[in-house]
């Protein structure tokens, strides 16, 4: 990346200023320093110039970010918080990396990008698994984000991006350590810490190989129905994949041993970047079968009263499982002390939020049995708290905390539940979906 006559790109100062916009709205731990967004704020001109400044001289070089531990299923997951300054300069370089990347990125590619999302990436699976695409590999990489090797995502960097001081910029956050717990600094040779603005933009530059590969491969011998016709006719496979950051899914249309031939071609691409896939959780299965694949169940089943089978996704059970535990934790004994109305819109937001990633699968079913798990939570809960000495039964919990039936309604505040959320058909998109750098047409010439 270079101006004009290749002379080094400058970072304008309105870039930090919307840089710093997109870290005040999402907040965040402090970082090494201790330093928190309002003590940042505090003097706000004066830290943003000293950072414009010291990334337009090529001066900036940040400190290790601080590792936080996160519970995950199975054990837990280190994040690294970078300081408030670092995540300034992070957004910025990726204001200023984005547009140049979304120009080679391929459509097949869901995850972190503008304008898409992972029911893009749902609804090109339940097209292909209804058109004949019936073999998935299903593939996982093993700790991505913390193996990516530094060399091989640098050289796709450089290829795109001459200016030096950018490019040395973003190798210097892959560099700058993790700083443990016990304050012990540990390097970082591989990866890029997971927590940090600029990480999955990297990871996507990255596993961009991926989808070129791939891409190449169906342009050249699968992109006309002519070609997959005679690839049929010859006994071999076609295929797509399907990517959202590190989750990515092959779909085959041929037989099992297509789709098993494809896991070494993965293996293959992904080795130079110092990648390799988990062979315990790499599977290829049948979609009759089912697969799980960004929280939703895919599976092809036959429609009751029907002879017709469809593809359907549903929240899986491992979502469902997830939401259930969060609504246990808020109505455990120890929240007791809570204000009813509290407790109840807190429930509602969170049942809200889940509901609305799963309103485009057959999710219906799944939201009247977390409700009603709800309400069952929410009913011990309601009374244990007001049992008092007699206790609360059944027909005074009505009669004093519900308003319509047995809906609970308390100062105001009426329990929704997931069941609020309507269920909708996402529409498919296709490959072509807009970027926010589409260049505007030029201004038609006016006759003097």
């Amino acid at each position: 990346m270079s101006g004009p006559g290749g002379k080094p790109f400058d970072i304008p100062k309105r870039l930090v200023w919307k840089a710093w916009k997109q870290v005040r709205a999402n907040k965040g731990a402090a970082g090494v320093d201790g330093q928190s967004i309002e003590a940042f704020e505090a003097d706000l001109r004066d830290n943003l110039y000293k950072i414009w400044n010291r990334m337009s001289s090529g001066t900036y070089f940040p400190p290790p970010v601080k590792a936080v531990e996160i519970p995950k299923p199975g054990g837990t997951r280190v994040l690294g918080v970078p300081t408030v300054a670092d995540r300034v300069v992070q957004a910025s370089l990726k204001l200023v990396l984005e547009p140049i990347f979304e120009a080679d990125f391929r459509p097949c590619s869901y995850g972190f990008r503008p304008n898409r999302r992972a029911h893009d990436a749902i609804a090109e699976i339940h097209l292909l698994g209804s058109s004949g695409y019936h073999w998935t590999l299903e593939c996982d990489i093993r700790a991505c984000f913390d193996e990516i090797e530094h060399t091989a995502l640098m050289d796709r960097l450089r290829k795109r991006i001459k200016d030096k001081r950018i490019c040395s910029l973003a190798k210097a956050f892959l560099k700058s350590g993790i700083l443990t717990e016990f304050g012990a600094r540990e390097e970082t040779h591989t990866g890029t810490p997971q927590g940090g603005i600029l990480s999955p933009l990297l990871a996507n530059i990255a596993l961009s190989a991926l989808d070129e590969h791939f891409d190449q491969l169906w342009q050249q011998e699968m992109g006309t129905d002519g070609q997959r016709r005679q690839r049929r006719k010859k006994g071999l496979g076609n295929w797509r994949l399907i990517r959202y950051c590190d989750d990515f899914v092959i779909m085959v249309f041929g037989d099992r041993h297509h789709a098993e031939a494809l896991r070494e071609e993965v293996s293959t691409v992904l080795a130079p970047l110092g990648l390799r896939l988990a062979p315990e959780k790499t599977q290829v299965v049948h979609i009759d079968e089912g697969f799980t694949f960004l929280g939703f169940d895919i599976r092809r089943m036959r429609k009751r009263g029907t002879s017709k089978h469809y593809v359907y996704t549903t929240p899986s059970k491992k979502a469902v499982q997830s939401i259930k535990d969060k609504v246990r934790t808020k109505t455990y004994r120890s929240t007791r002390y809570q204000d009813l109305g509290e407790l109840l819109a807190d429930l509602n937001r969170s049942l809200a939020g889940w509901a609305n990633y799963f309103r485009h699968g057959v999710s219906k079913a799944s939201f009247s049995a977390v409700d009603s798990f709800t309400w069952n939570r929410l009913m011990r809960w309601i009374r244990a708290k007001y049992r008092g000495r007699t206790g609360l039964s059944m027909k005074e919990l009505r009669r004093r905390f519900c308003d319509q039936g047995w809906r609970f309604a308390h100062n105001g505040v009426v329990f929704t539940g997931a069941a609020s959320v309507a269920v909708t058909r996402y529409r498919y998109r296709g490959r072509n979906i807009p970027t926010p750098w589409i260049p505007k047409p030029a201004a038609a010439p006016t006759s003097s």
